[in-house]
């Protein structure tokens, strides 16, 4: 397996780093080893000035609003609405947003003295979640290994040195320069750190704890640093509290390293176990030589026309990796930087966006078996809904909830960004997680108490939001495509009456709350309702070009070739639009693919790997596979972070990655519509393989073989008994046995094939040539 990124370099710039993390704390290790810098994060370290933000009631303006777009006065309509939905008005709008943003805790720096250095390697490995530095000073063995320990709240660096007369320099935290912060260093026997408060009163500390064998450790009282002489080894625990509700930081750090014993191989050993027991769920095998390059020259080599499938491989991986460790229960989602951020400004804030970033950077989860880290982003949803249910009365004047197109933290649902934040489609998108995770676990109590009132709620709200256009259409308005507009329309953002996302929004988060009200035999009395509003939906549309329409009506986007791809979204991550129940649409969904991509669409990270994932659910693995190598080409840099534009030098955006994986997932196994896809997008590059460990709805976990003449082994674990739906590609028989019994199968629609299971059995799959 593909587990390593690696470099004979340290990393130029911080974004070149290479971050280990544990949903809590973050670092980026940039490597140079006479003078590294750890640049650190905590995930609850966000600036608190708009943390009780609020807006007045405006929904009085919304009939006056809705009686321009009805005109077809499209750009007064849309001038207005962003003024008036909008607080502070635009007009008084400084340009400064209430988002709050994510900030760096500061940086460890290990200054070493100077020695010429050989044989130099910086090292990440996925699987043991650890960074490892090597070379030789001065022709003796130098190593630095770095993790963020897995089950515990610590960061753990150890150096050693394998000369007589040790190692001698520095270590010291710091800050970069904010007149906003005030840093209180302090330093005692064998450890340091400092507290640092904002101006809003949000304090935060950061403490090392270090042991010596060997040498001598000093410190001296008020510098954030200590000094070591003649050491073989140095080990280093760091930790970091944030307190923004009057706690004690330094306090609570203390506690957190008390409770992590000072010895190396213990720390690594429980890191490793807790580690694995998530990376460990999935294997992915293509089934390539091993490549003896850094990971810097597979990628100029990729740039340069090679196409490497074992890069396919590494891709998923590290974004698994990341995904673990950025998002962990108890925690907060992963932000557009996941935990990992090293400017006072970040772009966009590093905030929680919630028109496809956000949903991105948990698309791999389920089918990887990291439901855990999906805990984050439920927690987040349910934070933000009671200031939701205030905004959608407030904005809108309806029952419900809505969530607002970006935000922080705060569980605030404000529209900050004038001409893009009036969108209402981000709770019915963030259910979607709710629902996933139904269907892969099948927890009706889960059901019953959170995924289900969120649906209830959504629904709530688009029952009231929905009105009668003059021609009689039930529609939207104001209505989004985000953040797309069209040729007479308004700006930066065309609002207009019915955007098909929105529709298809509806649609699914009506259909889950039916289905879910079927499950749990409840609210009987709203079933109706919601079946009549489905009834008179429009429907989706197939414009003059024979494309999927983007609004209700055939406007002409103004940027054919934009990074969002929203309409789609009932093709992927949805699943309303499919190849076999949906044959037109789904023809319609491609033409528009290709119009964006002839356009120089997919010009995003994020965005191109939305398009291998819209190519892999029309079942074309060549081209899905292509647009997996342009976003490894265009949109990764040498450390294999996903990148942003602008171009050159681009901007590290997290979302690409979990993009990326999630099509990598998606090319290998789909199961949505009660049928497990086997290899439904396999590019041919990828002759053989084998992936172990991914889940498919309905509680499978599946591991898939196959050769150069196509599918060969199957094994499927049924977690709860339910009858298995497989699908292979090409004419294939299944011979299934379970316990050395052969289980009967019969056929089903077409190339299906169907057998009942029984809970925790194991299913062994030979497929046949008919």
């Amino acid at each position: 397996m593909e587990n390593r990124i690696w470099s004979r370099r340290a990393a130029p710039e911080w974004k070149q780093g290479y971050p280990v993390g544990n949903g809590m704390l973050g670092a980026m290790v940039l490597g140079d080893v006479n003078n590294d810098r750890l640049a650190l994060n905590h995930e609850w370290l966000w600036r608190a000035r708009h943390r009780r933000r609020d807006i007045p009631d405006l929904s009085a303006h919304l009939p006056r609003l809705r009686a321009l777009f009805f005109a077809g006065d499209l750009v007064e309509a849309c001038r207005q609405t962003n003024d008036l939905l909008h607080w502070p008005p635009e007009g008084e709008f400084d340009g400064r947003k209430r988002i709050d943003p994510y900030q760096p805790a500061g940086e460890l720096t290990l200054r070493l003295w100077r020695a010429r250095t050989t044989d130099y390697r910086r090292e990440l490995d996925l699987a043991q979640a650890v960074v490892t530095l090597s070379c030789r000073r001065d022709g003796a063995p130098f190593t630095r290994e770095v993790f963020a320990h897995a089950a515990l709240p610590v960061l753990v660096v150890r150096d050693r040195f394998d000369a007589p007369h040790g190692l001698r320099g520095t270590a010291g935290l710091s800050r970069r320069g904010d007149p906003e912060c005030r840093l209180a260093p302090w330093a005692d026997t064998h450890a340091f750190g400092f507290v640092g408060e904002f101006l809003e009163g949000s304090r935060f500390a950061l403490e090392v704890r270090a042991r010596a064998t060997g040498g001598a450790l000093t410190t001296t009282p008020g510098f954030a640093a200590l000094e070591f002489r003649g050491c073989r080894e140095c080990l280093y625990l760091l930790s970091i509290a944030v307190a923004h509700d009057g706690e004690d930081p330094r306090a609570l750090c203390a506690a957190q390293l008390d409770a992590a014993p000072l010895d190396f191989n213990a720390l690594l050993a429980g890191h490793r176990e807790a580690h694995s027991r998530l990376y460990g769920r999935v294997h992915l095998d293509l089934q390539r030589p091993s490549d003896p390059r850094p990971t810097e020259e597979r990628l100029a080599a990729a740039r340069g026309g090679e196409a490497d499938p074992a890069l396919a491989e590494l891709h998923f991986n590290f974004g698994r990796y990341l995904l673990i460790s950025s998002s962990r229960p108890g925690g907060l989602p992963a932000n557009l930087q996941g935990i990992w951020n090293d400017d006072l400004r970040p772009p966009w804030d590093c905030d929680l966006h919630h028109d496809i970033n956000l949903q991105m950077n948990y698309w791999p989860a389920e089918v990887c078996g990291l439901d855990e880290c999906v805990e984050p982003l439920l927690a987040h949803v349910e934070r933000s809904m009671p200031h939701g249910r205030e905004a959608a009365r407030k904005l809108y004047g309806c029952r419900g909830v809505i969530l607002p197109i970006q935000t922080d933290p705060w569980g605030r649902c404000t529209c900050e960004s004038p001409g893009w934040a009036v969108w209402t489609g981000a709770a019915a998108w963030l259910a979607q997680h709710f629902w996933w995770r139904y269907e892969y676990a099948l927890d009706r109590e889960f059901l019953r108490r959170r995924a289900y009132p969120l649906f209830k709620e959504v629904a709530a709200f688009y029952a009231d939001y929905l009105v009668r256009d003059p021609q009689g259409r039930l529609v939207p308005v104001p209505s989004q495509s985000p953040e797309n507009r069209f040729v007479g329309g308004g700006s930066p953002v065309s609002l207009c009456v019915g955007a098909t996302m929105d529709y298809e929004l509806i649609h699914d988060v009506l259909t889950w709350a039916l289905r879910s009200s079927e499950v749990l035999d409840v609210d009987a009395d709203l079933r109706d309702t919601w079946r009549g509003i489905l009834a008179e939906l429009p429907p989706l549309k197939i414009g003059r070009h024979g494309q999927l329409q983007e609004w209700l009506e055939d406007y002409e986007e103004v940027e054919p070739g934009h990074r969002h791809i929203s309409h789609l979204y009932a093709l992927f991550p949805g699943d309303r639009i499919t190849l076999e129940e949906t044959p037109d649409l789904a023809a319609a969904a491609r033409r528009a693919l290709e119009r964006r991509l002839a356009h120089s669409g997919g010009q995003t990270g994020w965005s191109r790997a939305w398009t291998v994932c819209c190519w892999a659910r029309l079942g074309e693995g060549d081209l899905a596979w292509e647009h997996f190598l342009a976003l490894l080409r265009e949109q990764t840099n040498d450390a294999l972070l996903d990148l942003h534009p602008p171009y050159p030098p681009g901007i590290f955006q997290i979302d690409g990655n979990f993009g990326g994986a999630a099509a990598v997932a998606e090319m290998l196994l789909q199961s949505h519509g009660g049928v497990i896809r086997l290899l439904p997008a396999k590019p041919a590059a990828w002759t053989q393989g084998r992936v172990g460990g991914l889940r498919a709805r309905g509680g499978f976990v599946v591991d898939l073989e196959w050769t150069a003449d196509g599918l060969a082994r199957t094994r499927v674990l049924s977690r709860f008994g339910r009858v298995c739906r497989l699908r292979a590609p090409g004419a294939r028989v299944p011979v299934v046995l379970c316990g050395g019994r052969k289980v009967p199968t019969e056929p089903s629609a077409g190339r299906d094939w169907r057998f009942d299971t029984r809970p925790e059995e194991v299913y062994d799959i030979e497929w046949r040539a008919q």
